[in-house]
């Protein structure tokens, strides 16, 4: 199982490339960059390039929206070019609060625009003239629009790899079908290893039957907050610490009816407790809506307790089939995240 860290978007970048340096000595495999409405992930993961020799960087995620699928893909083959082979590509729709609230673009046909994205990333690398007419993106356009001066172009430079790993994050039915079939990876948000078979194994199943075998098998993500500790007080507030995030996705991330994460923790079994939760955060009784969450919610997403607890969990996570573990460490400093991931290393292996 590999071992990975999200990197906290709102730091700087010189502050964090100098302790993923330490990380990567501590066994850190993979470090992830979100892009939310912070910085770009681009620059910080050229920046990180630069700043390490062995560590895999992974976008985590870029926008679907907020590129074109040629720019996305001229990005990858940079990235995996400066980093040496190095780089994983990371995509997902992210909600439309983001697309539509800070970039002012239509939230639509996700499902749809992955498929063409993924297709024509691959067409790129694999230095094709491209030449895709879908239903979302028509590469060059074709006659009667623009100037129709379009022609079809391929990549110039030949990049380090033509089959750089794509991974899709998707937490929808059909969506994760699709994942399945088509991606590297798959990157969900949340996951309940002892529920995820419930809510996504038939798709999972049927999006393997379809996959191809050349792609091999696919690399499932966990990304579960991590506190290894004896301490009941200290389990106890990063229990506490976990909570806002949760609040945040499960109660105001979308509206009523229509919000993935309110209806993933619904689909565990606490249909409950996130309706409660949404109807707080909704209401702007934030602090309510925190307390809302249920702790043994929390226990079971995240890796927190003493090493033998954290340690059965691992196996939890490794018996539900992930693969890979981008964990966000609770820690106050960077020694103490270097320590904790150092930690995390030794109860893998």
């Amino acid at each position: 199982m590999r071992v990975g860290m999200f990197l906290n978007y709102a730091g700087g970048f010189r502050e964090v490339a100098d302790e993923v340096e330490e990380l990567g000595r501590a066994g850190v495999d993979l470090v992830a960059v979100p892009e939310a409405y912070s910085f770009d992930a681009v620059s910080q993961l050229g920046f990180l390039a630069a700043r390490t020799t062995r560590m895999t960087l992974m976008s985590g995620i870029l926008q679907l929206y907020t590129r074109t699928p040629t720019l996305t893909a001229m990005t990858a083959a940079g990235l995996d070019y400066v980093s040496g082979g190095r780089f994983e590509l990371g995509i997902g729709a992210s909600g439309p609060q983001v697309i539509e609230g800070f970039h002012g673009l239509a939230y639509d046909a996700p499902l749809g625009r992955t498929r063409e994205i993924v297709d024509i990333c691959r067409m790129t690398w694999r230095r094709e003239p491209v030449v895709h007419q879908g239903r979302h993106y028509r590469i060059p356009l074709p006659e009667g629009e623009g100037t129709g001066l379009g022609k079809p172009l391929k990549l110039i430079n030949h990049p380090v790899r033509e089959r750089i790993p794509i991974t899709i994050a998707s937490l929808g039915a059909k969506s994760v079908e699709q994942t399945a079939a088509i991606a590297d990876g798959w990157l969900p948000m949340f996951f309940h290893p002892e529920r995820a078979g419930d809510v996504w194994g038939a798709s999972l199943d049927a999006g393997r039957s379809r996959r191809a075998a050349e792609l091999g098998p696919l690399d499932v993500f966990a990304s579960p907050a991590v506190a290894i500790t004896d301490r009941a007080d200290v389990a106890a507030a990063a229990i506490a610490a976990v909570k806002p995030n949760l609040a945040l996705y499960v109660g105001g991330m979308g509206a009523r009816g229509k919000n993935f994460y309110n209806d993933l923790i619904a689909s565990y079994g606490y249909a409950d407790e996130a309706g409660t939760i949404q109807e707080l955060y909704l209401a702007g009784r934030r602090d309510e809506a925190i307390a809302a969450v249920p702790d043994e919610l929390v226990r079971a997403i995240s890796l927190i307790g003493s090493p033998s607890e954290v340690g059965e969990r691992i196996a939890a996570f490794a018996a539900a089939g992930v693969t890979t573990l981008t964990v966000t460490p609770l820690a106050r400093n960077s020694e103490e995240r270097v320590a904790l991931m150092s930690g995390l290393r030794r109860l893998v292996d």
